[in-house]
């Protein structure tokens, strides 16, 4: 334990962030260039050290958390750093992405503010990479056989570093001019800087992962071509394709999934100087949807200029404390939270952006078919039934639509080839294992085995945290190499059939 009685002495302080004024005038990271080691190390000091960590439970990489928050306490960074790395392969990605369900299972939850786990982790990590603590580690030893591993977000970079680590010939196949997935052009870089990204995808080659950009296996690669020149296949493709929303004025221009905007919006930041193809400067935006994405998306158009922004949110307005139907140690409660992106808002335009139980009834639409306005009704909180004589109208030239994906792109060069089928969910359907079912297994190549198939991450899981895509990763590594060598050391996390604690 870090310091007996530090949980009751030393309260919750979180890291502080830029000025919102000061960071939405930039692209740069909420957090870049504030101090931390000394708020952070007596932060650690208020771990409990518990005998049953429920915070191990509530991350499913199963996160070392009381014993890197020991070492981060003592200023011993580069043990802390191994004690991170030794069941995550990017936690900078989730220091920065993810919304800590640890800590909402912090049993010091219960009677008082939780660990700050989030901050500390990315310390931790920023400071493992600052003094060189973060090296290739490349196989003392080559299996002899090869994986394919398609698509490039943190599902298939993790399988991909864990495969080549054991010692196996690790391709990665990515559709995208540049590697990294919704990692590269989904998220923004004022939520995670791109060098981030880079200086992983450079210690990944260093470790003999080879990546090809710009290659969409089942258009410019053959499948089958793809399944027979390796021995093990992992389909880590994602869950890119949108839901849609189905009311009057939805074919107007100016209407755009929340994707393609961002992507346009990622291509345009100073880590990847292209002009945007599709800007919120000057217009009235309204998003639609009250998740993470629609967040990013709020804090891209500030950053923008919009005229003006407004975020629909079907949901309620949630308190501040845990409903009594949603009793600790359950993941993420439903609580009101306010993004980075929100305190943007409010300090620039005075009013909180959202508009909570809020339903989209129609778009309107000017004489050359734009976008012009949005209808909305209010809704009741718990039933979502309209209210009668609730409406009110928003102006809007840009409309995002962020409800969330379906699943995976069924495109058919891919499914077909890899013997892929869907879930009643839309996923592509595997087992506990990660195995593709049905497996169709291709003829045995000459002095080798069979090829399977695996997936991996949100393709098989359906849209999730990176924190569930990591952990994904690596146990889909451990039973590709499971297949290929009869028996595996990689970890296995989790099945593909957990799920979080509810």
């Amino acid at each position: 334990m870090t310091d007996p009685s530090g949980f009751l002495r030393i309260p919750r302080r979180p890291a502080p962030s830029r000025p919102p004024g000061e960071r939405a005038r930039d692209w740069d990271e909420v957090y870049r260039g504030q101090p931390l080691l000394p708020l952070v190390s007596d932060q650690a000091r208020r771990c409990m050290d518990c005998g049953v960590p429920f915070c191990h439970g509530a991350c499913p990489l199963g996160n070392l958390i009381p014993e890197w928050n020991v070492y981060a306490a003592h200023g011993d960074w580069a043990t802390a750093a191994e004690r991170l790395h030794a069941t995550n392969n990017f936690p900078e990605f989730t220091g920065c992405l993810c919304p800590a369900p640890c800590e909402d299972s912090c049993v010091l939850a219960l009677t008082d503010e939780s660990v700050g786990i989030k901050q500390i982790e990315r310390t931790v990590v920023e400071q493992a990479w600052a003094h060189d603590h973060v090296r290739p580690l490349p196989p003392t030893r080559m299996s002899g056989r090869s994986v394919a591993v398609v698509g490039s977000g943190p599902a298939g970079l993790a399988a991909a570093q864990q495969l080549t680590r054991a010692g196996h010939a690790v391709t990665v196949y990515e559709r995208a001019d540049r590697v990294g997935g919704l990692l590269r052009y989904g998220i923004p870089d004022f939520k995670m800087s791109k060098d981030r990204l880079d200086a992983r995808i450079a210690q990944m080659e260093q470790e003999g992962t080879v990546f090809r950009p710009g290659v969409d296996v089942g258009r410019d690669l053959d499948a089958k071509r793809l399944r027979s020149d390796h021995d093990a296949v992992v389909v880590a493709t994602g869950a890119t394709r949108p839901r849609e929303l189905n009311c009057e004025g939805r074919k107007l221009s100016g209407v755009h999934h929340a994707m393609e905007y961002l992507v346009a919006a990622n291509r345009a930041t100073p880590s990847c100087p292209v002009p945007p193809a599709l800007s919120a400067w000057g217009k009235d935006v309204v998003i639609i949807g009250g998740g993470d994405t629609g967040s990013d998306c709020l804090g891209t158009a500030l950053r923008q200029d919009a005229a003006s922004v407004v975020q629909v949110d079907i949901n309620p307005q949630h308190g501040s404390e845990r409903r009594s139907d949603e009793p600790w140690p359950l993941v993420h409660p439903r609580i009101h939270r306010t993004s980075h992106a929100h305190e943007e808002a409010l300090a620039r335009d005075g009013v909180d952006p959202r508009a909570f139980s809020s339903l989209t009834v129609r778009f309107d639409g000017d004489p050359s078919g734009a976008v012009r306005a949005l209808v909305l009704n209010a809704v009741t909180p718990e039933d979502r039934r309209l209210l009668p004589g609730a409406t009110r109208e928003l102006p809007a030239q840009l409309v995002l639509l962020a409800l969330g994906f379906a699943g995976p792109e069924l495109d058919p060069g891919l499914v077909g080839p890899l013997g892929l089928v869907t879930t009643a969910g839309g996923t592509f359907a595997r087992t506990p294992d990660f195995a593709a079912l049905p497996d169709v297994v291709t003829p045995p190549r000459e002095g080798r085995g069979s090829t399977a198939v695996f997936v991996a991450g949100d393709a098989g899981r359906g849209a999730s945290l990176v924190v569930w895509a990591i952990a994904e990763g690596r146990a889909t590594a451990a039973a590709a190499d499971r297949f290929l060598c009869g028996a595996t050391e990689l970890p296995s996390p989790i099945s593909a059939t957990d799920r979080p604690l509810a």
